[in-house]
């Protein structure tokens, strides 16, 4: 009898650990890194916001001889270089909503709720993965686009330091405001499960409401209601001076962030009780 030597195939290792919070955020971020559309939504709203920066003030700097000295005195070098915000809002805000909708559109949002059956920890992990990404990049970008501008305004005199007073306050506000701002768009996006239904709410919210908040103030009411409007408490973080009867920079920061935070427990809510 012939004996036959058998080689066993090396056993397959089996994970058998629980679900913990911390490997579903670990999921979380490695599907972030390898979309290819998380990168060029974050790469289009940097591009986007130094390019203003540059553009506006190197125009000032150009046309600042020619102007009146009305115009002059009205002329900003910390929050005209920071209007690219409102561009990089539009990636931020896309890119917040496409953490969840995606999932939905491809029905990926399954296997994932498959994996962690109490499904909160999938939003919560999506949040937070999101929130260091856009708060470090924006919050970079924010101060990057100062010192740009900032070198160029100090040819014409007009240079601004960070210990000036608010000047720290509304550049690092640049990037709190975008994050939140994606932060509600994840909201949104967990809330409609649509791509398009979640972008087209998010922007309404910013951007149209206080157009149509203008027409209140033909009346005693836009007092009472703008400055309470989520883009405009929110921005006030980012702004110099203010007046009344605009929020003051901070509370009105938090009124923005209540918002979010009511947007995200809605989330909540409907993700444990809806189907998937």
């Amino acid at each position: 009898m012939t004996a036959v030597a058998e080689t066993a195939a090396p056993a397959r290792r089996v994970h058998t650990g629980k679900v913990t919070q911390g490997r579903v955020i670990k999921s979380e971020w490695i599907k972030f890194r390898t979309l290819r559309s998380s990168r060029w939504s974050l790469i289009g709203g940097v591009g986007a916001m130094i390019a203003i920066a540059l553009l506006f003030s190197l125009a000032m700097k150009s046309h600042y001889p020619h102007m009146s000295h009305a115009r002059q005195l009205e002329v900003d070098p910390v929050a005209d270089p920071m209007r690219g915000v409102f561009l990089g809002q539009l990636a931020v805000g896309v890119l917040g909503v496409m953490m969840i909708t995606g999932e939905y559109t491809t029905g990926m949002i399954r296997a994932s709720l498959a994996a962690a059956p109490k499904r909160l920890p999938v939003l919560w992990a999506k949040a937070l993965v999101f929130t260091v990404v856009a708060w470090t990049v924006m919050t970079i970008t924010g101060f990057v686009c100062f010192f740009l501008a900032q070198s160029i305004f100090s040819s014409i005199h007009l240079n601004k330091s960070l210990s000036d007073p608010g000047v720290l306050r509304a550049v690092f506000g640049e990037g709190l405001y975008l994050t939140v701002v994606g932060l509600l768009g994840v909201a949104l996006g967990a809330i409609i499960r649509s791509t398009a239904g979640a972008i087209a709410s998010l922007f309404g919210i910013l951007l149209v409401l206080p157009v149509l908040g203008e027409v209140l103030n033909l009346t005693s009411w836009g007092d009472h209601i703008n400055p309470y409007l989520p883009s405009n408490a929110g921005q006030q973080v980012m702004a110099l001076t203010t007046s009344s009867p605009d929020m003051k920079p901070w509370p009105g920061f938090l009124l923005f962030v209540g918002y979010a935070v009511v947007a995200m427990a809605a989330a909540a809510v409907l993700l444990k009780k809806r189907d998937a």
